[in-house]
C-alpha cells in the first residue's frame, strides 16, 4: 500500500455545517492507524486500515483514535471547555491568537496544533495561511467537538500527546503548541526538515493579580523549554505578548475554570472565592511565543 486512498472530497463548508463533514483529505493522508501504524483510508464516515482496524467519525466531526483509558484529571472536562470557549470568544486572548497567526502565516500543507483544545488558535492560523490545512490533536473529546467545527480546513483527532502520535513521519510543515504538553521527539518526527515549531507559554506575570486562584507559572520556564527542545530544534525567535485588561466577574471565573486550576476548584476554597467576586478586575495577560526550526 503505497499511498492513501480516500473517497472523501474536500468541499467548501460553512461554519454551521462543516463539523458534520468528513476529515480533510490532507489530514487523512497524514494519520496512521493507532493500533498497527498502517495507512488509513476514508470510507464514508469511517477510517479503516488494511489490517481491518476502523475508527468512526463522531457526529460532531472528530475521530477518536484512543484505545486505552487516560488517567483522571488529564483531559479538560465539559465545564472547563465551556468556560474556555466563552472566555476566548470575549477576546481577552485575541492578541496571542493574532501573533500566532502572524508567525505561522506562511505555512503550507499540514499545520498540527498539539493540544488544540477548542481550535481557537488553529482557526486563526488557518485564516492567515490559506494554503494550509489544520489537524487539532487533543486528549479531550469534549474540546474537539468544538474544534472540529472551528474552521472548514480543520480536522480533529483525540489522542494522548505523551504517546507516539498516530501520524506519519515528516507529514507537517508546522506544529503549534499552546499551553499544552510538549513531546519534543514527536514534534521532530512529524515535522518535515526545516519545519516550524511555535510554542506559546504563559509568562511568570500572567494573571498575577488573581493570586493563588490560578496555578503559578514556574520560574525559568523559557530556559527549560530551550533545554528540552534543544536536541531537536534551533530557536529562531522569542516574542512577548503582554497587555493589561479589565475582566468582568464572569470572565474572571472563566479564566480560572478553563485552566489547570479547573481540576482543583474544590481545593483551597477556590470555588467559594470565585463565587464571591462581584466587581471587574484589572489583570495582566502575558505570554511568550518561541519559534524553532527542525534540525
Amino acid at each position: 500500500m503505497s499511498g492513501c486512498v480516500t473517497s472523501w472530497s474536500n468541499i467548501t463548508m460553512t461554519s454551521s455545517d462543516h463539523g458534520n463533514d468528513p476529515l480533510p483529505p490532507r489530514v487523512v493522508e497524514a494519520l496512521r492507524c493507532s493500533v498497527c501504524g498502517a495507512l488509513l483510508m476514508g470510507v464514508d464516515r469511517t477510517l479503516r486500515c488494511e489490517e481491518g482496524h476502523s475508527f468512526d467519525l463522531a457526529r460532531q466531526g472528530y475521530v477518536n483514535l484512543l484505545h486505552a483509558r487516560i488517567p483522571a484529571g488529564t483531559a479538560d472536562t465539559a465545564p472547563m471547555v465551556a468556560a474556555r470557549a466563552d472566555f476566548l470568544a470575549a477576546g481577552a486572548y485575541r492578541p496571542l491568537a493574532e501573533e500566532l497567526a502572524r508567525v505561522c502565516a506562511e505555512s503550507e500543507g499540514l499545520v498540527i496544533d498539539a493540544g488544540a483544545g477548542t481550535g481557537y488558535y488553529l482557526a486563526h492560523i488557518l485564516d492567515a495561511a490559506p494554503a494550509a490545512t489544520g489537524l487539532a490533536l487533543d486528549v479531550s473529546a469534549v474540546a474537539l467537538r468544538r474544534a472540529a467545527r472551528a474552521h472548514p480546513r480543520l480536522g480533529a483527532a483525540v489522542w494522548n500527546l505523551w504517546e507516539r502520535w498516530p501520524l506519519g513521519d515528516e507529514v507537517a510543515s508546522t506544529v503549534v503548541n499552546v499551553f499544552a504538553p510538549r513531546n519534543g521527539p514527536e514534534f521532530h518526527r512529524v515535522l518535515r526538515p526545516g519545519g516550524l515549531l511555535a510554542v506559546a507559554s504563559p509568562a511568570p506575570d500572567h494573571l498575577r493579580e488573581l493570586g493563588d486562584l490560578v496555578l503559578a507559572v514556574a520560574d525559568r520556564k523559557e530556559e527549560r523549554l530551550d533545554g528540552t527542545l534543544g536536541e531537536y530544534f534551533a530557536r529562531t525567535s522569542r516574542t512577548a505578548v503582554r497587555r493589561t485588561t479589565v475582566l468582568p466577574p464572569d470572565q474572571v471565573r472563566q479564566a480560572v475554570a478553563m485552566g489547570p486550576a479547573g481540576h482543583h476548584l474544590d481545593k483551597g476554597g477556590r470555588r467559594e472565592r470565585l463565587a464571591a467576586i462581584s466587581e471587574a478586575q484589572e489583570v495582566t495577560v502575558s505570554f511568550t511565543i518561541s519559534t524553532y526550526r527542525r534540525l
